[in-house]
């Protein structure tokens, strides 16, 4: 059933999950901490994906098939119909009362990037931060997708309050926290044309240890995928893990066009270290084969994984040596996890993976 509008101010206490050793009554949690859901944006036929609609729809209700078997799913679509529709029965009976389904005008599907980025405090509140989502540097038509997180805070779908910052241009799949206080990016990314120019790096990273209650920010220089049009964003190279653990996207092919630029992202992690003056551990994830469709490369990239509560879920590319690879360097980073491989092989014909088409809400958050 869709929810109806109403305002909705609750909060919901969090006890002994916390493991903060920052002072800020705030903070970004990792994305393993417990979650409450995940939202996927629906695609349609007004969408890019119209060419491979039925292709991309499949991939959709997988993931909401899968995502529903461990936690809620908030589904944003223009037309609720069409989606229950094309679900049917992927869903069981007994997984049903965890959909959640808001109608609302969309112009495209990366949650991860137009969804509102959420911090939680020790006293288990939530703040919802609302940035300005502007289709990757004025790429792409955004207006409908930059509203959709406030549609969703007055329709009554989050407990928590909403924090407007329309005037900074981030998205969620630019940045990856450790929970304890460290926020890593890309240069590449946030210094990008038509995203928050005259401002400086340092006038950048004021704004992200402001906004997110970080403490400090680690920039990454390298490893931009060739086809990804985020310009960079850290979700497809490296991702965190408990255990101050960081995977990363390797490169053993001399002869690929990106070697030299994953060996320089290699050697930048490998000088890395914790706050508390320890190297990093590092694991390292195979390189898919290049992928290229209509002559231009995809960004396949096994680093844009989806952590859910007891699950993670890999994308795989039909390339059996490497996707059984990636997950079992992921099972490892993730102990007690279930690793479930999706196909994404449609899903980077639009420059994105499985990440990026969704984004998770911690324990409490969503209604």
């Amino acid at each position: 059933m869709i929810y109806e509008l109403k305002a909705l101010s609750l909060s919901l206490k969090i006890k002994d999950i916390m493991d903060i050793s920052h002072h800020n009554d705030f903070f970004l949690p990792a994305e393993w901490f417990p979650q409450s859901g995940i939202q996927l944006t629906w695609p349609h036929a007004g969408t890019d994906w119209l060419p491979y609609l039925d292709d991309i729809t499949k991939t959709f209700c997988e993931l909401a098939r899968t995502i529903a078997t461990y936690e809620k799913v908030l589904i944003v679509a223009p037309d609720i119909d069409l989606v229950k529709k094309a679900l049917g029965d992927e869903i069981p009976s007994q997984l049903q009362h965890r959909l959640r389904y808001c109608q609302c005008d969309t112009d495209d599907t990366w949650a991860r990037d137009h969804g509102a980025i959420t911090l939680i405090s020790d006293k288990g509140e939530k703040m919802l931060l609302d940035f300005q989502f502007n289709g990757w540097g004025k790429k792409f038509p955004a207006q409908q997708d930059n509203a959709i997180s406030r549609k969703l805070f007055d329709g009554g779908f989050f407990i928590g309050e909403m924090e407007n910052h329309e005037d900074f241009v981030l998205e969620g799949g630019s940045i990856e926290s450790d929970g304890k206080g460290t926020v890593f990016t890309t240069s590449q990314c946030l210094l990008a044309p038509n995203r928050n120019q005259p401002l400086t790096q340092s006038d950048i990273e004021r704004k992200l240890k402001e906004t997110l209650r970080a403490e400090r920010i680690v920039w990454l220089d390298y490893g931009n995928l060739r086809g990804d049009d985020t310009d960079g964003h850290i979700d497809t190279i490296v991702r965190t893990a408990p255990d101050n653990t960081l995977l990363y996207m390797g490169c053993d092919n001399h002869d690929d066009e990106q070697y030299e630029d994953f060996l320089m992202l290699e050697k930048q992690l490998r000088g890395l270290r914790t706050t508390a003056g320890a190297p990093y551990a590092l694991m390292r994830l195979p390189m898919p084969d290049a992928i290229y469709d209509d002559g231009y490369r995809l960004p396949a990239t096994y680093a844009n994984f989806v952590i859910l509560n007891d699950a993670v879920i890999c994308p795989t590319y039909h390339q059996p040596k490497h996707d059984e690879a990636a997950i079992d360097t992921i099972r490892k980073a993730f102990p007690g996890r279930e690793v479930i491989g999706i196909d994404a092989l449609t899903v980077i014909r639009q420059h994105g993976s499985l990440h990026c088409l969704t984004m998770q809400y911690p324990l409490g958050t969503i209604k």
